[in-house]
């Protein structure tokens, strides 16, 4: 039962969207209205705004690092394991992408699932950041940056992270940030996706 609650609140913390926040406080459009139609911080940079998408970025990582925060320093004091952390995992990064705050329409997770990682562990945080930062210079493609990163996650988890149960919520995390990008890979299939910058 304190496992359901602890995964709701990390559910609820990753429901609040900072693209549809930060929108409202910068008078912008709605960013699920246009461009992309995807509540995150590249699409809210379509609107010419760096300092609000700066801010969107921010805050979606800041949200997935809380919630894995708080679970890894109070879980363990109600007799919680590596399970209710796994289950914290998915639930922060659910709740972005379906937030009950804002009609589940939400984001394709990639800052929220960095902050998650750091949160795990920073060296892994770190170290997927620098493989996204890595293939964004060269192939200057974002989608095509987080899908690499996000295969890459569970393997550098695997040597990084003690426990593999939390690995396992690594794995399922990447699986889903994977599904939530399927129209940016019919687009990198098909030569479509845009570059940064375009």
């Amino acid at each position: 039962m304190t496992t359901i609650v602890f995964a709701l609140l990390s559910y609820l913390i990753g429901s609040v969207s900072f693209a549809v926040v930060t929108s409202r406080l910068f008078k912008l459009p709605d960013p699920r209205t246009f461009g992309s139609k995807n509540p995150g911080a590249t699409n809210v940079l379509r609107t010419g705004k760096k300092a609000a998408a700066a801010l969107t970025l921010l805050g979606d990582a800041a949200k997935g690092w809380l919630a894995v925060f708080l679970a890894l320093h109070f879980a363990p004091g109600y007799g919680l394991g590596d399970t209710a952390i796994a289950a914290c995992v998915l639930a922060v990064f659910l709740g972005h992408v379906y937030p009950v705050f804002f009609g589940f329409q939400g984001g394709k997770g990639v800052a929220t699932a960095l902050g998650i990682l750091l949160a795990l562990n920073a060296w892994l945080g770190l170290a997927l950041f620098a493989t996204w930062l890595a293939t964004t210079l060269i192939w200057r493609i974002s989608s095509l940056s987080a899908l690499i990163a996000a295969l890459c996650a569970p393997l550098y988890a695997w040597f990084l992270l003690p426990s593999k149960t939390v690995v396992a919520g690594v794995l399922v995390l990447s699986i889903l940030l994977v599904w939530r990008h399927q129209s940016n890979i019919r687009n990198l299939l098909s030569g479509r996706e845009s570059a940064i910058g375009r």
